[in-house]
């Protein structure tokens, strides 16, 4: 019976793929004992990346370091733009819960807005590139409404609803006035918290900080001038900076969390999805309707 080329493709296939997730696997022990190995003073460094929508694996990043004696102290690599508020507010609490046990420096890159600067104010000094856009200090909801698209394509939807309110926001109608105050109450009550986080943290005075707080991006060099950053630098800096306030003179060893650990068909899964991104579209999940988020 003939074989058929496709079947000894995907077999061809899976055979590669588990022997790169060996190679992997293998790289990173050998890099795990060499660290490990290494009597230089060691700096944590954790990446905030990308839109937040999830505190889980950062935090656990941050336990792991604080948990960590070999770790000096902290680096919170911030690239991201902001995100969920709660996803945000999780990062900086476990930010605070690092600072009792190491020190912890804040390394803003190309942007470090909204959630991304809440993440960032949590640290003990915030440094920041000259030419980082950071601010967009405010919080906001998003609804898009189809109704007109619904009507020219001769579609019409039906809810039913034990409250007045539990359908609001809904694309297919417009919203109430008196919906648009209840969500701008929540708005504003997530503003107030996020307000207060920045006065307790930088110890801006209130009327000064209201000023800022309209939704406007800084650059790094406008950011310290406000009060908002403490010092310009990048990330080698911010290393150096980490070090210096744990007390190391030297150059410290720069320490990235462990990866975790999976599974062989778990890494051919990731890998297929890559080659082929449709698979993994079921597989996306969405953030709230609550963000601390620069939109350009």
């Amino acid at each position: 019976m003939r074989r058929h080329p496709l079947i000894w493709g995907v077999v061809l296939m899976l055979i590669l793929a588990v022997g790169l997730a060996t190679l992997v696997r293998l790289s990173g022990l050998v890099a795990s004992s060499k660290s490990s190995l290494s009597f230089r003073p060691k700096v944590g460094v954790v990446t905030v990346e990308g839109i937040i929508t999830d505190s889980i694996e950062i935090v656990e990043q941050l336990e792991e370091f604080g948990g960590d004696d070999r770790i000096r102290s902290v680096v919170v690599r911030i690239e991201s733009p902001g995100g969920g508020v709660v996803a945000s507010q999780e990062i900086h609490d476990a930010i605070l819960e690092l600072k009792k046990k190491k020190r912890v420096v804040a390394s803003m890159g190309s942007v470090a807005a909204s959630g991304g600067y809440l993440v960032a104010c949590a640290a003990d000094w915030i440094m920041a590139s000259p030419g980082t856009i950071t601010g967009s200090l405010s919080a906001i909801m998003h609804y898009a409404n189809v109704e007109g698209l619904l009507n020219k394509l001769g579609l019409k939807t039906f809810v039913i609803k034990s409250g007045r309110f539990k359908d609001i926001g809904s694309p297919t109608r417009e919203m109430t006035e008196e919906e648009k105050v209840l969500l701008q109450s929540v708005v504003d009550d997530s503003y107030g918290q996020f307000q207060a986080i920045i006065q307790k943290n930088r110890k801006i005075p209130q009327d000064k900080l209201e000023g800022l707080m309209d939704g406007r991006i800084f650059t790094g060099r406008q950011a310290q001038q406000l009060g908002l950053v403490d010092e310009l630098g990048g990330y080698k800096q911010a290393v150096r900076k980490a070090g210096r306030l744990a007390g190391v003179k030297e150059e410290p060893e720069i320490v990235t969390p462990s990866e975790k650990r999976t599974g062989v068909w778990e890494y051919v899964r990731s890998t297929m999805i890559t080659a082929f991104p449709a698979a993994g579209l079921s597989q996306t999940r969405g953030a709230s309707g609550l963000y601390y988020l620069y939109l350009p």
